[in-house]
């Protein structure tokens, strides 16, 4: 099976761009697309499509010595959280630019908690999300007042922010060795079906060099260790009822690009930084994914996480598994989350396939987000002195 050592590719690259007009854009309706392949152990690779501006960046994902992997990329949870952090803080980079702010810096810090308890081998492991944590820190010359009203702004248009507070009824469908199969007690896929991504992944390359170099890079390697909550193979257990810590520390950059370090404080996991980049569309140069493909694959990574823990504590015979999923985001509001499952393995007992779609949901972390209500509790300093705390 491929793996993310065997590729010779960095962590992320561009594999298609079409030229596209610049300036903000007054009506937004962006429609992602990711396609995701499972590779060596737990790794993965995604393409992640962008609609209307028809870029396609590829991204892998791996996991730390909890998960037996071998932490050669970020764990999917850190896509997720950078994703939040950026999307945050483009929105108020836009609402600062329409209103005329100037902004001298801006940073942020975010706390993400999730949780998992139960049993894989009982089938009633489920995994659970908290509202996150954001301190904004900025200073500019803006008054107090007007800074509220930009927090407000952002708050109520992040894309991010919208997920987490609304929740949502996300959409299955799974092909099992080439045959379609229903999946009771979730809903159903209402789009027209894509076909099996597999072919999507042979032949891919980077694009000319219209990207930058530093986009995703590992800042410091963690210890594996031994018979400690969150050290080598502790999330392989059948049994689990734990917590999940996920900091990050972003910055703005000073033009339209921002950075995250994100941290794995539970279970232990190496540090990575990312680097994103606006579109064309939103004024950008494109030189890094935006915010919403680090969100989007992040949703991917951590559902494909749950099947290949669950194969394997099941003991499954599963040879392969992909998937392509949809996400809408809109103006003002989020569509539910479209995933179409593809699997391939010895998947002998006529449910196996079934529950594997199930339990996926049930215990990926980003899903049990989206399945609530989880506005973000955000605080905001300007000029080192505090504004009233908030909840988004």
């Amino acid at each position: 099976m491929p793996s993310i050592e065997s590729s010779g590719f960095p962590l992320v690259f561009k594999v298609r761009e079409r030229p596209a007009g610049t300036g903000l854009e007054t009506e937004r309706r962006n429609r992602i697309e990711v396609a995701v392949r499972s590779l060596e152990g737990m790794q993965k690779e995604a393409l992640v499509s962008l609609e209307p501006e028809d870029v396609v960046w590829r991204l892998v994902s791996d996991e730390g010595p909890y998960l037996n992997g071998k932490d050669m990329a970020p764990f999917p949870l850190a896509f997720f959280s950078c994703g939040m952090q950026f999307s945050f803080m483009s929105e108020l980079l836009r609402e600062a630019r329409c209103r005329d702010v100037v902004l001298d810096t801006l940073s942020l810090e975010q706390d993400s908690f999730y949780s998992l308890e139960g049993s894989f081998l009982r089938g009633d492991a489920r995994g659970g999300a908290k509202p996150a944590e954001l301190r904004l820190s900025v200073r500019s010359s803006v008054s107090p007042a007007k800074m509220a009203e930009l927090v407000q702004a952002a708050t109520t248009r992040s894309p991010a922010e919208i997920l987490m507070r609304t929740a949502l009824r996300n959409t299955f469908s799974l092909i099992s060795n080439g045959m379609p199969m229903a999946i009771p007690e979730l809903p159903s896929s209402t789009s027209e079906g894509e076909p099996d991504p597999g072919r999507r992944f042979e032949s891919i390359a980077p694009t000319p060099r219209s990207f930058r170099a530093d986009i995703i890079e590992r800042v410091k390697k963690c210890e594996t260790v031994v018979g400690v909550e969150g050290g080598l193979g502790s999330s392989l257990r059948a049994e689990q009822k734990r917590t999940l810590h996920i900091h990050g520390e972003a910055r703005w950059l000073g033009d339209l690009s921002m950075e995250s370090l994100v941290y794995c404080y539970k279970p232990i996991s190496s540090s990575f930084r990312f680097v994103c980049g606006e579109t064309r569309g939103n004024g950008g140069h494109g030189s890094a994914p935006p915010p919403l493909a680090y969100l989007s694959a992040g949703i991917g990574f951590c559902y494909m996480t749950q099947l290949g823990r669950y194969a394997h504590i099941k003991k499954m015979k599963l040879d392969s598994y992909r998937i392509v999923q949809q996400n809408t985001y809109l103006d003002a509001g989020i569509e539910p989350v479209d995933t179409q499952v593809f699997l391939d393995g010895d998947l002998a007992v006529e449910d196996d396939a079934a529950s594997l779609v199930r339990m996926g949901e049930r215990t990926c972390f980003l899903h049990a987000a989206m399945r609530g209500e989880h506005p973000s509790r955000i605080s905001v300093e300007l000029n080192g002195e505090p504004l009233a705390a908030r909840a988004g």
